[in-house]
C-alpha cells in the first residue's frame, strides 16, 4: 500500500547530509556570534580592500600615487624613485634613475641615500607585485624619518615595464 502523502523534500536528504547541513549551519551562526560579540568588534565581514586602503599611513591617508602621476613627476625630474627590492634584483634592472633601498638593509643605506634631499621632496617607493609590501614598509619609515611627500606605486617595477617606459639594468 503507498502512502498518498508526498514526502516532504527534506525527509528524502538522508540522514547523514541533514545532520551535516545542520552542523555546518549552526557552526556559521556560532561564528558569526563570537565576531560580533567578540573584544574590539571583531573582524569586519565587509571591507574595503583595495590598494588605496591597504596602502595608508599612520593617518589612515593613502599613500597609493598613480602610474600617470608617477611618469609626469620622473618627466618633470622632480621625483626620487626609491627601489625597494633587494640589490640582485635592482641590477638586473630598475627605473631609469632609481636608487636602491632595500628594505631589509634601510638602516645601513639610508643616511646614505637621502644625504641633500629636501624634506619635502617627492619619493617614490617601489617593488614587485600586487602583494609587495617592501615599498609600503618603505614608505611608512619615510614619512616616520621627516618625508611627508613618500608615496607608494604598487607593483611599481611591473607596471613601469609594462608601459615601455625608461628602465636601467642588465
Amino acid at each position: 500500500m503507498s502512502d498518498s502523502h508526498p514526502t516532504a523534500p527534506i525527509a528524502r536528504v538522508p540522514a547523514l547530509l541533514r545532520q551535516v547541513i545542520y552542523i555546518l549551519v549552526l557552526s556559521a551562526l556560532v561564528g558569526f556570534m563570537v565576531n560580533t560579540f567578540r573584544p574590539g568588534g571583531g573582524i569586519p565581514l565587509i571591507g574595503d580592500f583595495s590598494e588605496d586602503a591597504r596602502f595608508t599611513d599612520g593617518t589612515g591617508e593613502s599613500m597609493v600615487i598613480t602610474l600617470h602621476d608617477a611618469t609626469r613627476a620622473w618627466q618633470e625630474n622632480r621625483v626620487l624613485f626609491l627601489d625597494a627590492r633587494s640589490p640582485d634584483l635592482f641590477a638586473q634592472g630598475h627605473i631609469k634613475g632609481a636608487k636602491n633601498l632595500p628594505w631589509q638593509d634601510v638602516d645601513n643605506y639610508f643616511m646614505e641615500i637621502i644625504d641633500g634631499l629636501a624634506s619635502d621632496a617627492l619619493i617614490i617607493s617601489y617593488c614587485d607585485g600586487e602583494t609587495c609590501e617592501l615599498s609600503h614598509d618603505l614608505s611608512l619609515f619615510l614619512k616616520d624619518m621627516g618625508f611627508p611627500n613618500a608615496k607608494v606605486l604598487v607593483n611599481g617595477w611591473t607596471v613601469w615595464q609594462e608601459q615601455g617606459l625608461p628602465v636601467e639594468g642588465s
